[in-house]
This record gives C-alpha cells, sequence and structure tokens, in this order.
C-alpha cells in the first residue's frame, strides 16, 4: 500500500511526544506540524462511561480539521458491506427486516411461557415465531445483496428476541434449518456475515452479574453464527465485533479484568470468534493494540471512531494513522482472519465532540486502507452508501435510480373486472409480484434513491383538504324567474364539513301555521319538563290553546312528502331542524331595514332563520 512519509517521526508510545495540531493552512513550509499551546479555557465537560466529555452550550470548542491521506485503495477488490438493515426492503410491501422484536409483556399475554414439562408454551412459540421471521428475511437479504454485488452484512442481534435474557431466555436449535439455509447461500456466493453485540454486553465490568450477562450475550451470537453451518474461510471470517466499554476510573485495572475473564471465562469459540474495535467515547487504538496483540485478538479499526478518541501523539483524520496499519493487519492474518474495518463519516456542519459522533447518511470517500480486505459502511442509509460509492468509483454500477413514489416490485393486489376477471376465476384480486420477487427492484433494478429522498420509496401521501370552520352563506339572485315575473329568491351555499348541504324547503301559508303551533308546543313542553313555569299567565293560556290545537291536528302530517334538497332526499330529523320560523309584518320590516345596511337583498318572498345549531335556510313561499 502506498504511504506518505510524515516530516516527523510519531512514536507508539501514548507519553513520547507532544500534541500536534494543524495551523489553518496545514503543515508549516519547512514540513513540521505546528504545536498547540493550551491558552484557551477549558470547555464544561460530563462524564460518558467514566470518560469526561465537552458539553454542548457555553464553553463548546470546536475540533480542528482532519489530516487525512489522499491515497485511494482503486481499484477496489474487496467487501462492501453494510449493517443489519436494508432500507428498500424495510419499505417494501410486506416489509422485510431481521429485527421483529417485542416487550416480555406481550410474550406473558400469549399464554405461559413453558408448559410443567418444559416444552414450549404458547408465549415462548410467538417469541420464536418472529425469530423465524427474521430468519427467513435473512436469506432474502442475501439475495437481495447477490443481486447488487454487495457480499458483506452484518446480522442483526436482534434477530431472536430475548435469546440471552436470565429468565425468557432459550436456544436456537429449532431455528437452525432456517439458518442453514442462510449460511449455505453465503457459502455460495462468497459472502461474509458478521455480528456485534450492543454496548452493554462488557466482559471487563467490575459488577459480576453484567459479566454473567455478559457471557450469555455471548453465547448466543456464538450460537447464531455456528447454526449457519458455515466452513472454512467463511467459518473464520464470521466473527463478533466488541467494544471494551467503560473505564470505570481506571484503564490499567479494566485492561486486567479484560484480560482475566477473557482467558477464565470464556470458551474457546468465543475466544476464536471475538474481536476488539476502538470506541468514541474511551478507548483508543492506542489503547487496545498492545491488549490485542498479546491475547491474540484481531483488531478492528473505525476511523470514524479514531478521529474522535485517539493518542495525544496523532493529529484526527488517517494521514497519521497509516504507520499504524500493519500492526493492525498482523491481528488478523495471525489467526488466519480475513481483516476487516469500519468506515463512516460525521454529518454536515459537526464541530463538537458529541456532534461529530453522529454518522452521516452517506460517506464522501474510501478510506486509505488495502484494497483487498472487507469494509464496512457505518452509514443511516445503509446499502444505499454501498451503492453511492459503486456509482461514484464506477464498482459496480447495475442498479438504476427509483421512479418518486412508485414501486414495481411490491405483491400489490389490484381489483379486476369484466373479462379479466372471469378469466382470473373466483377471486376478485391477483397478486402482481411473485413472492420471491418481492423487493428485487423488478426487471429495470431500480433500487437506489438519491441522498434525502427515501420517501420515494412509500406511496405518496394525499393533502388532506381543510374544512372551513365557519359557515359561509351566499345569496345568488336567479335571473331567469326575475325576466319570467317569478320568485326573485335566492339559493343558499353551506359550505359546514361533513354531510351539511345547502337545503331549500317550500311552505305555503297553511305550513306556515301549522310550524307555529308545533314551535310553541315544543317550547312549552321543554319548560314543563326542566321544571321552569311560563313567564307569565298570557304565555301559559297560549301554551295550553296551541296544545289543545296541535292535539287535534296529531295524526295530520304538514309535509307529507320528503323534501329534496340539492337532488337528495332529506331524513325526518333534518327536516325537523329545517321548520321555518314564524315572521310577522313587524319582523319582515324590521329585515327590511336591516339589508338596507348590509350588501344582501332582501325581499318579502325570502324568510332567513337561524337554527339551534347556527346553520342559515332560506324558505322560500
Amino acid at each position: 500500500m502506498p504511504k506518505r512519509k510524515l516530516s516527523t517521526p510519531l512514536s507508539d508510545d501514548d507519553d513520547s511526544a507532544s500534541a500536534f495540531v494543524p495551523s489553518p493552512q496545514g503543515d508549516d513550509p519547512e514540513g513540521v506540524p505546528a504545536v498547540k499551546k493550551p491558552t484557551a479555557k477549558k470547555p464544561g465537560k460530563k462524564k460518558v462511561n467514566g470518560v469526561k466529555e465537552e458539553e454542548e452550550g457555553e464553553g463548546k470548542e470546536e475540533r480542528p480539521p482532519n489530516v487525512d491521506s489522499d491515497y485511494l485503495p482503486l481499484p477496489w477488490k474487496g467487501r462492501i458491506g453494510y449493517a443489519c438493515l436494508n432500507t428498500y426492503l424495510r419499505t417494501s410491501s410486506p416489509p422485510i427486516f431481521c429485527s421483529r422484536t417485542c416487550r416480555i409483556d406481550t410474550i406473558l399475554k400469549h399464554g405461559h411461557f413453558r408448559n410443567p414439562d418444559g416444552s414450549p408454551g404458547p408465549g415462548l412459540q410467538y417469541v420464536q415465531s418472529l425469530g423465524l421471521q427474521n430468519a427467513r428475511d435473512l436469506i432474502t437479504l442475501i439475495r437481495w445483496n447477490e443481486r447488487y454485488n454487495i457480499k458483506f452484512l452484518r446480522i442483526s442481534s436482534e434477530m431472536f428476541p430475548f435469546a440471552s435474557h436470565p429468565i425468557y431466555g432459550y436456544d436456537l436449535d429449532f431455528a437452525v434449518p432456517v439458518l442453514r439455509e442462510a449460511g449455505r447461500l453465503a457459502i455460495q456466493w462468497g459472502h461474509r456475515l458478521t455480528t456485534h453485540p450492543g454496548q452493554f454486553t462488557q466482559i471487563a465490568s467490575p459488577r459480576k452479574e453484567v459479566i454473567e450477562a455478559s457471557v450469555k450475550d455471548l453465547e448466543y451470537h456464538c450460537q447464531l453464527l455456528s447454526g449457519l453451518g458455515l466452513e472454512g474461510q467463511a467459518d473464520r471470517d464470521a466473527v463478533m465485533i466488541l467494544h471494551m466499554g467503560g473505564v470505570f476510573g481506571d484503564k490499567e485495572a479494566t485492561l486486567k479484568r479484560f484480560e482475566e475473564n477473557y482467558t477464565k471465562r470464556l470458551s474457546e469459540e468465543m475466544k476464536r470468534r471475538l474481536v476488539l474495535e476502538n470506541d468514541d467515547v474511551s478507548w483508543s487504538v492506542h489503547d487496545l493494540l498492545p491488549t490485542c496483540e498479546s491475547l491474540n485478538i484481531p483488531l478492528v479499526l473505525d476511523y470514524h471512531h479514531h478521529n474522535l478518541i485517539h493518542s495525544p501523539t496523532l493529529r484526527s483524520g488517517t494521514l497519521d494513522l497509516l504507520p499504524l496499519l500493519p500492526r493492525i493487519t498482523a491481528t488478523w492474518t495471525r489467526k488466519r482472519i480475513t481483516q476487516k474495518q469500519h468506515y463512516s463519516e460525521p454529518c454536515a456542519g459537526a464541530t463538537t465532540l458529541r456532534e461529530m459522533r453522529k454518522h452521516s447518511p452517506r460517506v464522501r470517500v474510501l478510506p486509505p486502507c488495502d484494497p483487498t480486505m472487507d469494509l464496512m459502511i457505518e452509514a443511516k442509509d445503509k446499502e444505499q452508501a454501498v451503492l453511492e460509492l459503486y456509482r461514484k468509483y464506477a464498482i459496480y454500477t447495475d442498479f438504476a435510480e427509483v421512479r418518486r413514489f412508485e414501486r414495481c416490485d411490491e405483491n400489490r393486489e389490484v381489483k379486476l373486472r369484466g373479462k379479466k376477471k372471469e378469466e382470473a376465476g373466483n377471486g376478485e384480486k391477483v397478486a402482481v409480484v411473485e413472492e420471491s420477487e418481492i423487493g428485487m427492484g423488478g426487471e429495470e433494478r431500480r433500487v437506489y434513491w438519491p441522498e434525502g429522498r427515501e420517501e420515494w420509496l412509500s406511496p405518496e401521501k394525499k393533502a388532506r383538504r381543510k374544512v372551513a370552520e365557519e359557515v359561509k352563506v351566499t345569496i345568488e339572485k336567479e335571473p331567469a324567474e326575475v325576466e319570467n315575473g317569478g320568485s326573485t329568491a335566492g339559493k343558499v351555499k353551506n359550505t359546514r364539513s361533513s354531510s351539511t348541504r345547502s337545503k331549500k324547503i317550500k311552505t305555503d301559508p297553511e305550513e306556515l301555521e301549522e310550524a307555529e303551533e308545533e314551535t310553541t308546543e315544543t317550547v312549552a313542553a321543554n319548560s314543563k319538563r326542566r321544571g321552569r313555569p311560563p313567564k307569565n299567565e298570557a304565555a301559559e293560556a297560549s301554551s295550553s290553546s296551541t296544545t289543545t290545537t296541535t292535539a287535534k291536528k296529531k295524526n295530520t302530517k304538514p309535509n307529507t312528502a320528503v323534501p329534496v334538497v340539492n337532488g337528495t332526499r332529506k331524513s325526518a330529523r333534518t327536516r325537523k331542524q329545517l321548520q321555518p320560523a314564524v315572521v310577522d309584518d313587524e319582523s319582515l320590516s324590521e329585515q327590511s331595514e336591516l339589508s338596507e345596511l348590509s350588501d344582501v337583498p332582501f325581499t318579502p318572498d325570502v324568510v332567513q332563520r337561524n337554527t339551534r345549531r347556527g346553520k342559515a335556510v332560506v324558505v322560500e313561499s
């Protein structure tokens, strides 16, 4: 691998040299990096895993820019992969992913976990069904990766939920047939499968319960990789990546605990698969490399983590790291395992340590690594970040960009009509895509989506129409009726939401009289029911006479035909709400005077009445 000579030799010892920080223009003309003097005030800090880090807000300090190598590992000959999730398959219909999980409460709701004889109960059967579906989707992921020349995949640790739980744990014997099929395809196509236990798996912890849980979790990951049935180099390359974890106040004591637990608590299979990775909080490459060399453990170099946490003898970036690469590679070759490295980049605009920890959606370049090794791209857009590199460096280009909100590889269903329905037989719906081709990109291989356009993978969302909260009433004259000497009655357009529409009821004097009687009767009945006596004796007399008159006409229906409003027949409840008000000559004159102050024309033939719900109604005589 071509290397750039450094103007000043760098020592591997952490305390052998002072820290170097590049000047704004880079190195000075003589090639010696500028030395940073601690003159600025230290920013506020907080502890994370026993290590203090800068806090955001007041006092945050921007980190210096990286000093990177200009070497590119081209032409690329190794394998490039992504971690756990495929964004294109995850948004397909039905979705395809390997991390279905649940809560323990959900498991117990399905029934007892185990039967008295030790066989799986309804609860265990439910959680095992989730694991089987995840394992089946792993097969689909491997097929998808093979179609688009991605031969490196990190298996999700959540594939079998709660498998390492101390109470609700279980072994994976029930899933071996499905896992073996995934392993067979990986061997056939030369794919590499790895795992990465979570951050809580820490065998260097000072707490015994944490160590026991960590060993249990490593046993689960070993059983998962062994269930794949890999052989030869494929089995050796199936490693488990682990972080050292917290510092717990003393790095030296933590390293000693790790060495002791690694030697005494881990099985031979765990030791064979375990590899260490530098992190972005506590442990740098310089911290882990001596331990890896003494215990014969491969070291996974994470470039992004190194830029955040590194030895004070180095500057952030890839350039100063080049002299250490041969020592890192040697930790892999001693165990005959194909070397792998991790690469990611911070989000645009990140300046502080906390901001820079977040991974960017895509990566811009390849790191200065050996072009024959395996490279894991840790980016938010997962497989799309790999396809982005394929397109940029012409590594593989047999794929196309997706169409907006349109996919041709989903198991959609369509309704058939006419002759097509008869030809299809009994069913009214028929699948468009075969199950084996779901999410595969179709014949045009459209699986790439531009950065920031992930919504293109899902159906377009229809904008909801906003409904006006206020009622708008518009009265329009009908010129044709005016010319023919007819009524100048207007039309009301009511734009309330839901099913309310404009209403128009034609009445005659008899109907007005009946409506007056019914209205008076209703008011009296309501007053009596609520225990409120009429205001005066005249009101009582009026209520009594009205009741008698209405009783005689009890069987008389003032409007036998169901009124038709805008071509729609209204129900009895709607008709009751549309009963007109009683209007005399005095009220007509008052409305006439009010109309002179408004833009709404008024005629004696038009009577406007506000109902209890505030709806405007026009009554035409």
